[in-house]
């Protein structure tokens, strides 16, 4: 993989380089090749990014350079990753997805109240302590009641007459169900496919990465994937689904 960006306030999109490191579900990136008996500095501990609850995917909508995977973080900060090849690139995507759908914890309760103003729940940021067949059903419940959510909000549209606000919150809240609707379908469908023996399988096949390319360990201290990258000094939150805000961020 080779490199990774975020959008600025202008719409410039910048790449620096850094070394990237999935160990465990954290993402590191570091200024200076990875080496396992260096400890983290501080200016690694602050580029690091969880992959809990995230979704990579390929950036169909960058067209400017090739291979660019984007991931969407627990709390929709959208980072972009060029890879090297097709096949590096969705090697990545695959063993993001992997990571996520095998350690994320199950999501809390929903809160209860009588707002109205639709608001992302937090997700927990612990390894889930399920077995991965409990963690298969459980991601399987979450998709039966996102599918269910998502239909019943779409069978009440808004009234054109009703104000731009509620219109927005309408539309936020169907932003968020359908991307959280196909996270849960690839989630399910990585554990179907048997998600602890995938991240095993691939520390031997590498799956379009190489040498140091390994997969993301079930030990957070064994062999994690590392790869050289390029990251922007800026980067965009997803808050709306069609005029996204955009955050800099100066790393």
């Amino acid at each position: 993989m080779r490199s990774l960006n975020g959008q600025s306030p202008r719409g410039k999109r910048g790449w620096k380089t850094f070394y990237a490191v999935l160990k465990g579900t954290v993402l590191y990136l570091q200024k200076d090749e990875y080496k396992p008996e260096k400890a983290l500095s501080e200016e690694d501990l602050k580029n690091a990014v969880s992959v809990h609850h995230a979704l990579a995917s390929k950036a169909t909508d960058y067209e400017k350079k090739p291979n660019v995977l984007k991931l969407k973080t627990a709390d929709w900060r959208v980072l972009l990753f060029q890879a090297q090849s097709p096949e590096e690139m969705q090697g990545w995507i695959n063993k993001i997805n992997c990571v996520a759908a095998v350690f994320s914890a199950p999501p809390f309760p929903a809160a209860i109240g009588s707002q109205k103003k639709f608001s992302r729940p937090l997700l927990p940021a612990t390894t889930t302590k399920l077995s991965q067949e409990e963690q298969l059903k459980s991601h399987e419940s979450k998709l039966k009641q996102i599918t269910t959510e998502l239909a019943e909000h779409r069978s009440y549209p808004p009234d054109k007459k009703v104000k731009a606000k509620e219109i927005d919150e309408y539309r936020l809240k169907d932003h968020y169900l359908e991307f959280e609707k196909t996270r849960y379908e690839i989630y399910v469908s990585v554990l179907k496919e048997g998600g602890k023996e995938l991240l095993s399988n691939n520390e031997s096949e590498a799956a379009g990465l190489k040498k140091s390319h390994s997969s993301p360990s079930l030990n957070p201290d064994s062999s994690p994937v590392t790869a050289k990258v390029k990251r922007n000094v800026s980067e965009r939150k997803d808050h709306r689904p069609e005029t996204p805000s955009i955050k800099q961020k100066v790393t």
